[in-house]
Parts: C-alpha cells; sequence; structure tokens
C-alpha cells in the first residue's frame, strides 16, 4: 500500500474527508446489522408463542436492547426494521459522498500527474528532451496517469471494503468471539493461500508498463512513416514490428486476466465452503440458537465477501501500481535536467550577437571548436554548408538551447547566459524546415489560442508574412480551417502562416530553419521578397540550402566539416 501512502501524503484534506465519511459509513452499517439480532428474536418469537422456548439474550443483543431503551425506541418488529432502514439510508449517503470523493481526487491526481510531466519536460534541457520516445510521453500522458488513477481509485475502494469487513467482524465477535475468531482465521487463510495470485498480476502489470512504453515508441515512429512504407508496399513491415509487441503485451493482459478470475473463482468457493461448515457445527455441535447463527452468518458472509473484496481491488491496484512508479520516474529524470535560465539580466538586441572561439561537442564528437562569427542586426544572414557541418547547432546555440562548451557568444557584448534566457527567447521568432500547423483555423493557428492576442494582431502579422491577401481571400477568411497538419494550404501558404506564427510577438530576431526547402522556386522568391521587407525591423537569420536565400543574404557563412567556417559576403 506504499503507493495510497504516497498519495494520501499528496492528497491529505481529501483522502481524510474520505476517511471520515468510510469510518461513519461502517458504524451506521454496523448500527444497523446489530438491530438485525432482536429483530430476528422478535420475528422468530414474539409473534409466533407457539414455536417453543425463547433463546435467552446475548451479550450485544443486552446491548443493542440498552441502546434502544436509551434513544427510547421499543423492541418491536416495527420500530426495529425502520432503524434499520435509517442506518442503511445514513450508510449509503455516507458512502456516496466517499466514493464522489475518490472520483474527485481521481480525476484531479490524473490532472496533476498529467500537467507535472509536462511543465517539467518543457523545463528541461533540450539535450535530455531530444532523447526523449514521442511514444514514450505520449503513453505517460495517457495511458500511465490514468491507470494511476485507476490505482487510487482502486486503492480507495479497498480501504471501504476493509472498513466494511472490519465493522461485520466486530458484530460478529459482539455475538460469539469464539465463533467469529475461528472464522476469521480461516479467512486470513484463505487470503494468504491465494495471495500467489496477487503477484503474479503484480508482474503481469509491471510487464504491461514495459510493453506499453516500448509498443506506444514503435507505434508513433510508424504513423510517422506511413506515407513513404505505403508508397514503397513495405507497410507489412509496419504490421510485422508491430504485430510481435502486441502480441507480447497480449500475454501480458492473459496473465493479468487469467490471475484475477482465478483469485474471484477461488476465493468465493472457499469462503462459501467455510461458511457452510461453520453453520452445520454450530448448530449441530453447539446447539447455538438459529437467530443468533443467522447473524453470524449474516456477519461473517459479509467480512468474508468484504474481506475477498479488499484482496481483489489490492490486487487491481497492484495492476496500475508500476504505471504510477514509471511516471514519477519519468517527472523525476526531467526534473534533474532542468534547465538553467541563466542570470537576470534584461536581454537587448541593438548592436548583434557574436561567437568568440566557440567549440561544441555532440556526445564527445565535436561539431567545431575556434568559431567566430557576426551576426549584425537588421540583416539577413544566411548559413549554408553541408549536413553535419553545426548549421543547426549555431541556431540552438544562439537560441539558448545548448551551452558552449568553450568560448563564448555575446549579445550586444553581454554574454549570453547572464540573460534572463526566458526573456531572451520571447524576443525570437523561430520557423522550423517542417511546418506543422495544427488541425484548426488560420487564427489558432497564429495566435496558438493565446489569449492576449486579439484579431487585430492577428491580422497584423499576417500582412507582414505576406499572407493577408491569399487568407483574406478565402471563404472564411482567417477563421478557416487549415486541415490535418494544414493539408488544405499549400506549401507557400503554411510556410507564411509559420511565419505569421513566428511575427505575431513582434520579436527582435526571426530564425528559419531550412523553412525554404520544400517550396518551389516561386514561392521561395516571394517569401524572400517578404523577408527583404522583414529586415527593416528585426533580425534574421537563416539556415538554406537553396541559392534564393543565400543570394538575398547581407552576410553568408558556409560551414564545412570540423568547424572550418569561411565569410561568403
Amino acid at each position: 500500500m506504499r503507493l495510497m501512502l504516497n498519495l494520501f501524503r499528496a492528497y491529505p484534506l481529501a483522502s481524510f474527508l474520505m476517511l471520515v465519511a468510510l469510518l461513519l459509513s461502517g458504524l451506521a452499517e454496523g448500527l444497523g446489522l446489530s438491530a438485525l439480532l432482536p429483530v430476528l428474536k422478535v420475528a422468530l418469537y414474539h409473534n409466533q408463542p407457539g414455536s417453543g422456548p425463547q433463546e435467552p439474550p446475548g451479550e450485544l443483543e443486552l446491548m443493542v436492547l440498552e441502546l434502544l431503551d436509551w434513544l427510547g425506541i421499543p423492541p418491536t418488529l416495527g420500530p426495529l426494521l425502520l432503524l434499520i432502514v435509517v442506518a442503511s439510508t445514513f450508510k449509503a449517503l455516507l458512502l456516496l459522498l466517499a466514493q464522489r470523493q475518490v472520483g474527485y481526487t481521481a480525476a484531479q491526481l490524473a490532472t496533476d500527474l498529467r500537467l507535472d510531466v509536462l511543465r517539467h519536460m518543457m523545463r528541461s534541457r533540450w539535450a535530455f528532451f531530444l532523447h526523449q520516445p514521442v511514444g514514450k510521453l505520449t503513453n505517460t500522458m495517457a495511458s500511465e496517469a490514468q491507470r494511476a488513477s485507476d490505482a487510487y481509485v482502486n486503492g480507495a475502494t479497498a480501504i471501504t471494503f476493509l472498513i466494511q469487513s472490519l465493522v461485520y467482524a466486530g458484530v460478529a465477535v459482539a455475538v460469539s468471539w469464539q465463533a467469529a475468531l475461528a472464522s476469521l482465521l480461516a479467512g486470513v487463510l484463505i487470503i494468504g493461500g491465494s495471495h500467489f495470485l496477487v503477484r503474479m498480476t503484480r508482474r503481469a502489470g509491471r510487464r504491461q508498463t514495459q510493453l506499453m512504453i516500448s509498443l506506444m515508441s514503435r507505434l508513433t515512429d510508424t504513423l510517422q512513416s506511413v506515407k513513404p512504407l505505403k508508397a514503397m508496399a513495405r507497410e507489412d513491415l509496419a504490421d510485422r514490428v508491430l504485430n510481435l509487441e502486441t502480441n507480447k503485451l497480449n500475454k501480458a493482459l492473459r496473465r493479468q486476466v487469467f490471475s484475477a478470475a482465478a483469485l474471484n473463482s477461488a476465493q468465493d468457493l472457499m469462503f462459501t465452503a467455510f461458511i457452510a461448515l461453520g453453520v452445520y457445527l454450530a448448530l449441530e455441535q453447539f446447539s447455538m440458537g438459529l437467530a443468533t447463527v443467522m447473524v453470524l452468518v449474516v456477519a461473517l458472509g459479509r467480512a468474508f465477501s468484504f474481506l475477498g473484496k479488499v484482496q481483489k481491488q489490492y490486487q487491481k491496484l497492484m495492476q496500475g501500481e508500476s504505471a504510477y512508479w514509471s511516471l514519477l520516474d519519468t517527472i523525476d529524470q526531467a526534473r534533474r535536467a532542468e534547465e538553467s535560465l541563466g542570470g537576470g539580466t534584461e536581454p537587448v538586441l541593438h548592436q548583434g550577437i557574436r561567437f568568440e572561439q566557440v567549440g561544441f561537442a555532440y556526445d564527445g564528437h565535436e561539431v567545431f571548436s575556434r568559431l567566430d562569427l557576426e551576426i549584425p542586426v537588421h540583416s539577413i544572414t544566411t548559413l549554408i554548408g553541408p549536413s553535419g557541418s553545426g548549421k543547426t547547432t549555431i541556431i540552438d546555440l544562439v537560441i539558448g538551447l545548448l551551452r558552449p562548451d568553450s568560448g563564448r557568444v555575446r549579445v550586444d557584448g553581454t554574454l549570453l547566459e547572464q540573460f534572463d534566457l526566458r526573456e531572451w527567447r520571447r524576443q525570437i521568432g523561430y520557423v522550423p524546415q517542417e511546418t506543422v500547423l495544427l488541425h484548426d483555423s488560420i487564427l489558432h493557428n497564429v495566435s496558438l489560442g493565446d489569449p492576449q492576442i486579439d484579431e487585430a494582431q492577428v491580422v497584423q502579422a499576417l500582412q507582414d508574412a505576406g499572407a493577408w491577401d491569399f487568407v483574406q481571400a478565402l471563404p472564411e477568411g482567417m477563421h478557416t480551417q487549415v486541415g490535418e497538419r494544414g493539408g488544405r494550404l499549400s506549401g507557400g501558404q503554411r510556410q507564411r502562416i509559420a511565419i505569421a506564427r513566428a511575427l505575431i510577438n513582434r520579436p527582435q530576431l526571426l530564425i528559419l530553419d531550412e523553412a525554404t526547402s520544400a517550396l518551389d522556386p516561386a514561392s521561395e522568391q516571394a517569401i524572400v521578397a517578404t523577408l527583404r521587407e522583414l529586415r527593416q525591423r528585426l533580425t534574421i537569420l537563416a539556415i538554406s540550402h537553396n541559392p534564393a536565400l543565400a543570394e538575398a543574404a547581407d552576410r553568408v557563412y558556409r560551414l564545412a566539416p570540423r568547424g572550418r567556417v569561411e565569410l561568403q559576403a
């Protein structure tokens, strides 16, 4: 129950209210059951005077009769039945409150876990984030968070059943402690003997967590490669890989299902056998009264039933426990990899950006050393060169996603690490190579749902990006839906929407990472013309393999392998 203790500490007030409601509902149920013995006595003897000698009252009955006398309730059939109904109603209302609290807390738990994963991942270092499979994060946000929430519900339900089991056991002890003790010892033996099925479920749950991470990672990668796979008629390869992973998961789920079914069947059979044996011994060997035996049967039967449910709910908790710890491990890794956001100096960009003797290596592989270059303000600086020469690394260093191993990056003479990096990045507009638009309106794709951005600002950004003319001509204007990944727009139109998105916050620095590589010459020339106009009020840093952007640049750096840099213009 380490998971439940962990969650109780995380949600102390909600857990306390739940436990209070459960305890009160248990007391109400115990009161209703205790009143059952006098009811049976009345039914068996008072209403049937010729049925034989009345069974002498036991300790429990005497306690109930004293309580009824103190409350002024006559020990007759009608008031006693009414008392049972009232106690049951009170118990039902308290259980409803407790279960509602459990449901609300479980929903909040899933939400909090998802937000914790998201926040810590967004705050982690870029190098750490790059090593996280998208499928793993998807599984963490969806499957693991939900399974952890379900585990909390199952744990809380187990506590509910445990309290109810203890209440019924208490009533049985009050009726006949010898019979109750013998029966409860038998129940403990049954629970202990079947606990290996719980351990089987726990192992299956851990295996399920591992396989879900692997399957979701492979599935995400496969879905991103559907088009080339279909184009080459090789989708059967994806089917074989996913089929293998899915079958492994299926085996784990089968073990989980079998252990749950076996526990359910074995428990019910053994509990029924022990109760039948107990009834026989009570009536035949110990000559107990029928009313007392009936109350014992009800009390012990319910105690066994709820005790069995405790183990079944605990078994379900074990199914989801591994998901919770896996999710916490993901959060902890991201927390330990949290990015340092530098000093508190207010960033400014009035002169330019300089790289001074900068060296950087990825996993021991040197990208460049002693790199010197300058990016003047209000100009277009273009980086060209073969793949692997360090162009994207330079951009990541400018953004502050990476830190140089040696040398310095200065902005207006100030070391970049002395800036508040969050404020520095707010002055940057970034357009990636692959333009990914949301399946939403043009308005939402530019503003990204920021409530502080109004339609007038979106219109201005579209105009600055040279996109307003075609947007205005659409049937619904900027409220037009762009389709999945922007599929209803042409490549050039999608790129202009992406530029408008980068310009919406009026940045000082615009970065384009191969932003025109997928465009036809006409679309590229149109965007280059737009960039020439934009450099009058901001600084542009671009990566490009295409000659058009290099020809329009004020400064061109050609990067070669092993960090060689040549200034061409």
